[in-house]
């Protein structure tokens, strides 16, 4: 069954002191693109769940995002009470002003508050990585709700192509025949008298330049393929892209070999359900 590159996955953490969100959306992409944004004090940690998320998501723009909000007393933050002690004192050589007014000054000059650092807490860190185990599972099931429902308009444009491919071969002994009924009439409206035997052959000749017969076979080999590799157990965009292109040569070959308008005409409807299975296609994983 395949799958979409769109989805979005969510998951909130509430700890004693603090509440972590794990977001996790994703785009189409050729390969995967991924940006995080995760809180300083997590950093060391960005490589074990960049990994964690590649091994699941495989392909697509991925962002992911960790917030903290902090609900308790804690906090990492604390006056540095020397360094403001210090400005306050060069302000007032500088300016005579009341102690209130030199300590407005003061806390907005750099360092007037020191953030210590939080050493990573192993229990929150497996918290946090259930949690984007959890955000995981919920973009997963997105991206295969939305597969589902790009598989049945891929398996049905590949269907109406094989239609029109039936049309196209039951049409092709008509075309034929009419090759070679207007290749009689010019010779006869030349007046002019031919060896029947030579111009056979070269009606022969003429009539294998435009034998469509090896692209029939091969594009209905390659839509039994499309329809076997879109319903198989694995999320395959790339393959299918590449089937897509073979099936495209085929089709692009008969409409210039054709040289029969009814044909044409349905072949410039393959080439536009083709091209709908295209765009289609580039949000496949």
């Amino acid at each position: 069954m395949i799958q979409s590159m769109t989805g979005f996955g969510k998951s909130v953490l509430q700890l004693p002191s603090k509440k972590i969100t794990v977001e996790i959306k994703s785009l189409n992409s050729k390969n995967l693109d991924l940006n995080a944004r995760i809180p300083s004090q997590y950093r060391e940690k960005e490589l074990q769940l960049r990994n964690k998320i590649s091994r699941e998501l495989i392909r697509g723009k991925v962002d992911f995002s960790v917030y903290v909000e902090v609900t308790g007393e804690e906090t990492s933050s604390a006056v540095n009470s020397p360094a403001i002690r210090k400005y306050m004192t060069q302000l007032r050589e500088i300016h005579p002003a009341s102690d209130v007014e030199l300590l407005q000054m003061a806390v907005r000059m750099p360092d007037a508050f020191k953030t210590e650092r939080e050493e990573i807490n192993e229990d929150e860190f497996k918290a946090i990585e259930e949690a984007v185990d959890e955000a995981l599972r919920e973009i997963n099931d997105f991206r295969s709700a939305e597969g589902k429902v790009l598989e049945e308009e891929l398996e049905q444009r590949a269907l109406n192509i094989q239609e029109l491919l039936k049309q196209v071969i039951a049409m092709d002994p008509e075309r034929i025949a009419g090759v070679r009924e207007r290749l009689q009439k010019g010779v006869a409206d030349l007046k002019e008298n031919v060896d029947e035997n030579r111009f056979e052959q070269e009606l022969i000749f003429y009539i294998e330049k435009f034998d469509i017969t090896e692209e029939k076979v091969r594009l209905e080999n390659h839509m039994d393929y499309f329809l076997k590799t879109l319903n198989s157990s694995d999320s395959n965009g790339k393959k299918l892209g590449f089937i897509s292109q073979e099936m495209g040569r085929e089709i692009n070959t008969i409409g210039s070999k054709s040289n029969y308008a009814p044909m044409q005409q349905l072949v410039v409807q393959m080439k536009d359900e083709l091209e709908k299975i295209k765009e289609q296609l580039l949000n496949v994983l």
